[in-house]
């Protein structure tokens, strides 16, 4: 084992593994110039997506960065998955995750009710008049 997270997840392996698969059948396809083969290799690359996602959202996966040295075999679940992680996409995707954004736009709307008027500002124009 290398001295760096990797990424070694179940996950990881077994979205790999069936994107090999579709690669290769479509390139089968490509090669002997099936239509069947094709759309059937594109088909096995959008599962392997599918795949991989479902399998991160479970646990199966790994957050964004380094992980502690005694998560790093390959069989080690990630138990904060259920509650997303802050900077993945997949997790966002999932609708779990970052929840910056809502409080964020929440502070907005409360700093815009404020009872004190905006001041006004004119800007000069180019001959600054």
């Amino acid at each position: 084992m290398s001295q760096y997270d990797e990424g070694h997840t179940v996950a990881g392996w077994t979205g790999t593994a069936i994107a090999t698969i579709g690669a290769s059948v479509l390139g089968a396809g490509v090669c002997t110039v099936s239509a069947v083969l094709m759309v059937g290799g594109t088909g096995i690359l959008a599962a392997s997506v599918l795949v991989t996602w479902v399998l991160h959202l479970t646990g199966w996966g790994k957050p964004p960065g380094v992980r502690p040295r005694a998560q790093w075999p390959m069989g080690a679940r990630d138990l904060t998955a259920r509650a997303g992680h802050a900077d993945c996409w997949g997790c966002r995707l999932a609708g779990r995750g970052r929840r910056t954004a809502v409080a964020a736009t929440e502070v907005v709307a409360v700093r815009g009710t404020a009872a004190e008027p905006e001041p006004a500002v004119a800007e000069a124009g180019p001959g600054g008049r």
